[in-house]
């Protein structure tokens, strides 16, 4: 019977990597036939600036892979140690089973220090390498009257330069940097979770992993936008479609109350400069309770699985039923802490996807407009 119990996982764990392979084969396949003109891809890809944003693209997923293999491998040991108790006082309590012999405790100089010095002289090397055999010279001093097309800034503040599409200068520029750097150092405080420190783990940290997983990519995504798909004069064009300089979009963005004035009663939104503000308010106001309400709901949350979307009885089961642990880490949480983190999720995590979604998809450039500001 236990070893029924043991290869059911072994045999699901492989049906998903399976299917994982099926997706990203046919999601390759789809890019190569739709690809229009390589040499625009290969003139982007080999550019000398964009070697970074190159190697980032199979340097995330990769690292991304291997945390998250080391944390299923630690979840499995920590439901082995919660299993039995008496195996949890001996373990060493790693991935990797403490055999007879081995050192409980390692010390830094010679070990850790060791790897380091091993890892900056790799990366020396590499910056070495890299600097000899890739050009990148000084272009002619700036001319106002001839114009780079595009004109993008370095890889590292392209997902900046793309936030301008969706913000005003100054938000884009100096308030939401701002939140993100002032978030990064807050959340460190606001974190009620003791466990996860040290090791890798998805089951003991779902929620705080899942954050920042999805802040990170997303940042990523807005410099890959800036890099491969914004051409001359920061128009879309999707990956393999040629950048012609004489293309030309007729894309009227829109304000949200331009849209509601339309609506037959309301087209005083339109010109009461005050009654656009009022409206702009609420609509932000309404977006921070539903997305605060959004994140409070998560936080209850387990571990979600893709398969229950093919079966609606538990997805409804998992949307319903809290995580007894989640329950537990929300109830330690203060006031205060709980506050802080619904501000920077919000004004972060979720404000920035539905922005770009609307400027998108709907041409919606700006939500609350007043004479001061525009969101």
């Amino acid at each position: 019977m236990s070893a029924i119990v043991e290869r059911q996982p072994q045999a699901t764990s492989r049906r998903n990597r399976y299917i994982g392979l099926v997706v990203v084969i046919v999601l390759l396949g789809l890019f190569v036939y739709s690809v229009q003109d390589w040499h625009q891809i290969w003139k982007i890809v080999s550019a000398p600036d964009n070697v970074p944003i190159v190697a980032m693209l199979f340097l995330v997923p990769f690292f991304t892979w291997l945390g998250i293999r080391q944390a299923q491998a630690n979840d499995r040991l920590i439901g082995d140690l919660e299993a039995d108790k008496q195996l949890a006082k001996t373990h060493h309590r790693k991935s990797e089973p403490w055999r007879p012999g081995w050192a409980k405790e390692l010390h830094v100089w010679p070990y850790l220090v060791r790897i380091e010095f091993l890892a900056a002289v790799i990366v020396t090397v590499v910056l070495y390498v890299w600097s000899i055999t890739l050009n990148a010279p000084l272009e002619e001093p700036a001319n106002p009257n001839l114009t780079m097309n595009p004109s993008k800034a370095p890889w590292y503040f392209l997902g900046l330069q793309e936030m301008l599409v969706y913000f005003d200068p100054w938000i884009a520029g100096v308030v939401m940097p701002s939140i993100i750097m002032i978030g990064l150092m807050v959340f460190p405080y606001v974190d009620s979770n003791p466990l996860g420190n040290g090791y890798y783990t998805l089951r003991q940290r779902r929620f705080a992993v899942n954050m920042f997983g999805w802040g990170f990519l997303m940042w990523i995504l807005l410099i890959f936008i800036g890099t491969f798909i914004r051409g001359p004069g920061w128009i879309w064009f999707w990956p393999g479609e040629t950048w012609d300089h004489n293309t030309v979009v007729f894309d009227r963005n829109r304000d949200l109350h331009e849209i509601v004035a339309g609506i037959p009663g309301l087209g005083f939104l339109q010109t009461n400069w005050i009654a656009k503000m009022i409206f702009g308010a609420i609509i932000v106001g309404t977006f921070y309770i539903i997305g605060a309400l959004f994140f409070h709901w998560l936080m209850k949350r387990g571990p979600f699985k893709f398969s229950y979307l093919l079966s609606p009885k538990k997805f409804l089961a998992w949307a319903k039923i809290p995580d007894p642990f989640e329950l537990k880490l929300l109830a330690n949480t203060s006031m205060l802490q709980y506050m802080t983190f619904q501000f920077f999720a919000v004004s972060v995590l979720l404000a920035m996807p539905v922005k770009l979604f609307l400027r998108l998809v709907f041409t919606i450039k700006y939500v609350w407009v007043t004479p001061w500001f525009n969101i």
